[in-house]
């Protein structure tokens, strides 16, 4: 089921999101449920639920009666994460 997720993907949703300088990532599937990372200009984006709902779900759903529900996985990258530290301890040394 994964390397047929992964073709529909490929061919139906990911040239979508390449337009915009996104991508998604298959994180898993299990029980009808697909969860989804959305990567480079995507991950984070105010419109992401939109895109989930409407490009993804839209496209993938009439294709897999099994598949109840899309979910994002939303998760911090390394880099914003490393800012955030920094931030953090440059605001304790000033307090």
């Amino acid at each position: 089921m994964t390397q047929h997720l992964e073709e529909l993907l490929e061919a139906l949703v990911r040239p979508a999101l390449r337009e915009h300088g996104g991508d998604v990532e298959l994180v898993r599937y299990e029980n009808g449920v697909l969860r989804l990372k959305m990567l480079g200009r995507c991950a984070g984006c105010p419109g992401a639920t939109l895109t989930n709902e409407t490009l993804i779900e839209g496209q993938l759903k009439p294709l897999l009666p099994e598949l109840r529900e899309v979910i994002l996985v939303h998760a911090v990258s390394d880099s914003l994460l490393a800012q955030a530290r920094a931030m953090m301890t440059r605001s304790q040394f000033q307090s």
